[in-house]
């Protein structure tokens, strides 16, 4: 079981600058901001045209959608958090030469909390099964 299974190769997910992703996590913390929101949420330092920008550059990435609401404009993820993750993390293993030795290296450097959630899962996955 070396590299991608045939057929399942995904596409890259867009890639997060600095900035970028730290909008992402306030938007994930709480959707439906405006510019105005996310510039206080995240210090006031950054200008207003820049996080407008980012926020132009997520909405094509189809990171975020953009909603009108009155005179302003409210910004949401397109997918979780979680969702976000799992597609980098699935792109890494197709990426992988070896996604089984990746796969266990990886498993192997869980921290312990995180192999109790994962035997939980597996036990109901085993159950449904």
């Amino acid at each position: 079981m070396t590299g991608a299974s045939e057929g399942s190769a995904r596409p890259e997910p867009p890639r997060l600058g600095a900035l970028e992703a730290q909008v992402m996590d306030a938007l994930w913390d709480q959707p439906g901001q405006t510019v105005r929101q996310l510039i206080d949420g995240l210090g006031g330092t950054p200008a207003y045209t820049t996080i407008a920008t980012v926020l132009s550059n997520l909405n094509r990435k189809e990171l975020v959608t953009a909603e009108r609401s009155s005179h302003s404009t409210r910004y949401r993820p397109a997918l979780s958090r979680g969702e976000h993750t799992a597609a980098v993390m699935g792109y890494a293993l197709d990426a992988s030469k070896d996604r089984a030795a990746s796969i266990l290296h990886f498993v192997e450097t869980m921290p312990a909390g995180d192999l109790d959630l994962l035997r939980e899962y597996l036990d109901r996955q085993g159950e449904q099964t």
